[in-house]
């Protein structure tokens, strides 16, 4: 028995993001604890799996209330490091028309990019099923060889390794170094969950089938790929079992952490029925799940400490029959 279901490494933050505005005509920003692993793992705690965490933090009000905060949702915090020297990361989001979102980083650098090699718990990624990570902890040479070990030892021990690009394009120093990193994340998991902007700028591609299948081509490691198409639902694809599922109707709010909320879903997913060539019936049925509860994180401010839980996403999916 291992003593995790899932174990993830890479950034928690604050989000700054909008809820109103001031008497002075100002935005009102609320510090929303975040950060894409932690908000798939914070989905897989409603899920009721176990999970732990890998991360820095600064030693300031804001990593104090991030520890504090995945401690409550029940995330396991023993591999979440304090750095006595650097502040934690800040993002404020600006929400657009639609709800999509603009990012301003507060990260040059920021407690995330410290993780360094004797930081990393072996015993939490050993002790894990599955593995999770993104690009963010490679954007330096730092957290780049914190995460390289990690997922070595995940390797060694067997785990299921998950990985979201996750592209941020102002945190890298090029998009041909963000290329390089992604494609080490693509070519070191076994489920990819990668978003439609992502798969059509790393391919080169302009055709969601066309892309999928020269990626599918290139990484033969890869056995569960997730496109996640925004407003335009999603696609999954097995070894040999695809399913295409439309988008749950919501009304959105903003959309910080939709895909962190689908990835979580489908991880669950993966837990309940074991790593497999999952059937077009299945995966059908996975994607329905991780779309209702994308729509509803969607309707909420924030992401990590609103996540949906399993009761309130099978009754949109009932409601939306």
């Amino acid at each position: 028995m291992k003593r995790f279901d899932v174990c993830a490494l890479g950034e928690l933050l604050i989000d700054f993001t909008e809820n109103g505005t001031s008497p002075q005509g100002n935005p009102v920003m609320e510090a929303n604890p975040g950060g894409a692993p932690c908000n798939v793992l914070a989905m897989l705690c409603k899920q009721g799996y176990r999970t732990a965490f890998i991360g820095k933090i600064g030693d300031d009000i804001f990593g104090r209330q991030l520890r504090r905060t995945i401690e409550e949702i029940g995330i396991n915090t023993d591999g979440l490091v304090t750095d006595k020297a650097v502040n934690t990361t800040l993002a404020f989001v600006h929400t657009l028309d639609g709800g999509d979102r603009e990012f301003s980083f507060y990260r040059n650098p920021g407690a995330d990019m410290m993780l360094n090699e004797n930081d990393i718990d072996a015993k939490l990624i050993e002790s894990s099923k599955i593995f999770h990570y993104g690009s963010l902890s490679m954007t330096n040479e730092v957290c780049e060889r914190a995460t390289k070990k990690a997922v070595s030892i995940a390797e060694n021990s067997g785990a299921i390794i998950s990985f979201d690009p996750n592209l941020r394009e102002n945190l890298w120093d090029s998009l041909d170094i963000a290329r390089e990193k992604i494609a080490y994340g693509i070519a070191h998991c076994d489920i990819l969950k990668i978003s439609d902007n992502e798969i059509l700028w790393f391919t080169g591609e302009n055709d969601f089938d066309k892309a999928v299948e020269k990626l599918r081509g290139e990484y033969k490691n890869i056995r569960l790929l997730l496109l996640s198409l925004g407003k335009n639902g999603s696609r999954a694809y097995s070894e040999s079992g695809f399913a295409f599922a439309p988008i749950c109707p919501a009304d959105t709010v903003e959309t910080t952490g939709a895909g962190d909320t689908f990835c979580g879903s489908i991880l669950g997913k993966v837990l309940e029925r074991g790593m497999k060539d999952f059937s077009n019936a299945e995966l059908l049925e996975m994607l329905t799940f991780a779309n209702a509860a994308a729509a509803l994180v969607t309707e909420r401010k924030g992401a990590l400490k609103v996540m949906p839980d399993v009761k309130e996403i099978l009754g949109i999916i009932e409601k939306s029959k």
